[in-house]
């Protein structure tokens, strides 16, 4: 069971792959090498996850299914971050939760992830039938 106020976390130190540099796909993107957007809402989503565990049936796994974030510091190479998130309420079948991101010198982002449970089975054949 989870109930309101319950929160998880998930953390890491932030290696080159982890910048907006590797995000570029051609020589015209050029974006800097501080902890990237991406992963920092990855590292949110995962926190979210494992507070969702409790709830998870054999076959059964946790989905993004909406998120509306700030991040609003930039975190270099070799600095730590940490996600928390607190399972805010229910709505109907899906779990919404507070996010918020932190690096040694305090926040750097926060917002609201909305999450769902899915059988792992139907995802997979679901992601299988949208291949050409």
């Amino acid at each position: 069971m989870v109930q309101a106020g319950d929160s998880a976390e998930a953390s890491f130190t932030v290696q080159h792959s982890d910048t907006a540099e590797v995000i570029a796909i051609s020589p015209e993107d050029s974006f800097p090498a501080v902890f990237s957007t991406s992963r920092m809402i990855a590292l949110m989503e995962l926190a979210a996850a494992r507070v969702m565990r409790p709830l998870l049936e054999p076959g059964q796994l946790s989905v993004g299914v909406s998120l509306a974030v700030e991040h609003r510091a930039a975190t270099p190479v070799g600095g730590h971050v940490r996600a928390v998130a607190t399972y805010l309420r229910p709505e109907g079948k899906l779990y919404r939760f507070k996010i918020e991101a932190f690096d040694d010198a305090g926040s750097i982002g926060e917002g609201e992830h909305v999450r769902a449970i899915v059988a792992t089975e139907r995802l997979m054949a679901g992601a299988a039938k949208r291949k050409p």
